[in-house]
């Protein structure tokens, strides 16, 4: 059984996820196979916060050279959550 802390990876602090704050709505980078549900309970967990609603973007790895070879590596896939509350704030910095 996967725990809050598998899930969630780290916050993203951007000027566009700042901007959200106001909005009741906080980015979070998360795990690829987490779901919506899983989620916001591990938000809920966490930060003893109620949730509204969670929306998830997936991103797909860049490849990229490395080094001065020709040599194509990539970078790994990655999951955003936006979170919205309906109860609480979460205090991030």
């Amino acid at each position: 059984m996967r725990t809050a802390f598998d899930l969630i990876i780290a916050p993203l602090v951007t000027e566009k996820s700042n901007g959200l704050i106001g909005r009741q709505q906080y980015v979070f980078k998360v795990r690829p196979d987490a779901e919506k549900i899983e989620i916001g309970r591990a938000i809920e967990e966490l930060f003893k916060v109620k949730v509204k609603s969670v929306n998830v973007m997936n991103y797909a790895g860049k490849s990229k050279r490395a080094g001065r070879t020709m040599k194509m590596g990539r970078r790994a896939d990655w999951k955003k959550a936006i979170v919205t509350l309906s109860e609480g704030t979460i205090e991030i910095i």
